[in-house]
């Protein structure tokens, strides 16, 4: 039997960083007016590292985990800077759709081999 990770390389990892990392400024983006909020972002490269079996664990996750220093702080204590997360969710979208784009090509192409065409 082949393993996701033979079939898939870190990709299947790399679209479960992305997707928590969506959520997670996601979250930024909604509590940009709650007063202490701390905005807090993944470091992707660092949580794909972590991943030594193509599985991404809380673990990982935590670890790279980060909170965001704002380039102009709040008086309320709330460090979400709105363009910054707007900006950093457009990225991260667009290379989540690409990652899975690329997982949706492969199971095409295993799909056809499968059926011998």
């Amino acid at each position: 039997m082949i393993s996701g990770e033979r079939l898939f390389g870190v990709h299947g990892a790399a679209l479960e960083v992305r997707s928590r990392r969506l959520g997670m400024l996601a979250s930024n983006i909604a509590n940009a007016s709650t007063p202490g909020y701390k905005a807090r972002d993944i470091d992707f490269d660092a949580a794909l590292r972590q991943a030594s079996d193509g599985a991404i664990s809380d673990g990982a996750i935590a670890a790279a985990t980060k909170f965001r220093v704002p380039v102009q702080p709040s008086l309320d204590g709330n460090t979400v800077e709105l363009a910054t997360e707007q900006t950093a969710f457009a990225e991260n979208a667009v290379a989540y759709q690409t990652t899975l784009s690329f997982l949706n090509g492969r199971i095409g192409q295993i799909t056809r081999a499968l059926k011998g065409e």
